[in-house]
């Protein structure tokens, strides 16, 4: 029997203790948050990881749906760690329920001799593909992805529906890599009895905190080119221009600031607004702004992720409205970047990262003067702002990918040691 078709859950614990755990991760496709970290995991001694991908469409150029522009990445997507494309039967720009759509799973499973399958997400006909084969091989799964119970209303049948299919990939997963407490609590609601390890959902720190303050030498340089005064705070807005981001909530937010505001004329207020992002909503926006006739608002566009760090140099506060957004990395980013934060309590990210008055402000969704309230505040008390993205700072340290993988490992012992003990 060749080395690959060896299958190691087969091993004896004291062949376990000494083997590294091979295990494969079945992905959509490469993805910037993720790469980094998989880089991370790949250089852990006793961890052996391949990543699955059923698709390279990230890599090869698409139009992405919500900035809804062409895309391509300029950060590496696959360097550092051993990746495989799985065939496709269907291919797709995104990723939906039945597509991409791929085949061999049992058959990369069998010869990968992997002691374990981590799959991310459940609602797409390849996770259940991949969690079926998996078992059918009798190899553990790990589950992972973003979900909360803070999500948009849905009809009691789509409730139904959505409990019948948690119900049934429960006896197919044998635990769960929560990235935050609400993520957490919603695997509590629907699977309760499978064992949860913490695998927190971050960024690479030191790689935004080193580009920011890299940037900090040329500030002054791209104020001048963004037309910014100097002296003047400045609210970085950077997301897709979608309904769900709530970037009107934050238009309106803006106009509450000017120190006329009740009036019919308002006077432009003192911070800047910068508008990082692109999407269907962004004419809505644009025309919303152009009739206040200010010049203190700057739509810049969709910024690639090298671009990033020097909008956050600039920025004394990040701001995230969002409603149902299940987490928000663009949070880590601005707080590894040193910045404070203001976001919506249907951030998922602000349960674990966000300390009302310390690290930043948290507003009640849609609460368009709470929100005003607080980037007023933040803008305008001297010393605030830089004080929370210090406080930021150290709380987004210890949420990083050495915590990840200490989870993702101990999960991967727990349920390989499970597994030999069930064949024993």
């Amino acid at each position: 029997m060749p080395p690959e078709a060896l299958d190691h859950s087969d091993a004896s614990p004291t062949e376990s203790a000494s083997a590294p755990i091979k295990f494969a991760y079945v992905l959509s496709h490469p993805i910037q948050y993720q790469s980094p970290l998989l880089l991370r995991i790949a250089r852990e001694p006793g961890l052996d990881l391949t990543v699955l991908y059923t698709s390279d469409f990230s890599v090869r150029g698409y139009k992405d749906t919500g900035f809804g522009i062409e895309m391509k990445w300029d950060v590496p997507l696959l360097d550092g760690y051993k990746y495989k494309y799985l065939p496709r039967l269907r291919d797709a720009d995104d990723v939906y329920v039945t597509a991409p759509l791929n085949y061999g799973f049992v058959r990369e499973f069998r010869r990968g001799g992997y002691d374990a399958i981590w799959v991310h997400g459940y609602a797409t006909v390849n996770a259940g593909l991949a969690m079926a084969s998996a078992r059918l091989l009798g190899k553990p799964v790990l589950q992972r992805m973003e979900s909360t119970l803070i999500d948009r209303q849905r009809s009691g049948a789509k409730l139904q529906a959505k409990r019948a299919v948690l119900a049934g990939i429960e006896k197919f997963v044998d635990a769960v890599l929560p990235i935050g407490t609400l993520n957490a609590e919603y695997w509590r609601h629907y699977l309760p009895d499978t064992p949860q390890f913490l695998m927190p959902y971050a960024v690479d720190n030191a790689w935004f905190a080193a580009k920011t303050h890299a940037a900090a030498a040329e500030r002054e340089q791209f104020r001048a080119q963004l037309g910014l005064e100097p002296g003047r705070p400045v609210i970085l807005f950077a997301s897709k221009l979608v309904e769900r981001k709530r970037c009107i909530d934050l238009l309106e937010a803006y106009r509450l600031l000017s120190p006329d505001g009740s009036a019919s004329r308002p006077t432009e207020p003192q911070p800047y607004l910068l508008i990082v992002g692109d999407g269907d909503q962004r004419g809505e926006l644009e025309a919303r702004a152009l009739e206040w006739n200010w010049e203190s608002i700057r739509f810049l566009g969709f910024q690639n992720q090298s671009e990033l760090p020097r909008f956050f140099d600039l920025a004394d506060v990040f701001c995230l409205p969002s409603v149902h957004e299940p987490w928000g990395l663009i949070v880590n980013e601005a707080m590894a970047a040193g910045r404070a934060v203001v976001v919506s309590d249907e951030v998922g990210s602000a349960a674990d990262l966000v300390v009302d008055g310390e690290t930043g402000f948290v507003h009640k969704a849609r609460d368009v003067r709470g929100l005003a309230d607080a980037l007023r505040r933040v803008t305008s008390e001297p010393g605030l702002a830089a004080k929370m993205g210090l406080a930021g700072a150290v709380r987004i340290a210890s949420w990083d990918y050495e915590a990840d993988v200490r989870g993702l490992k101990a999960a991967l012992e727990f349920v390989t040691a499970k597994r030999r003990s069930a064949k024993s």
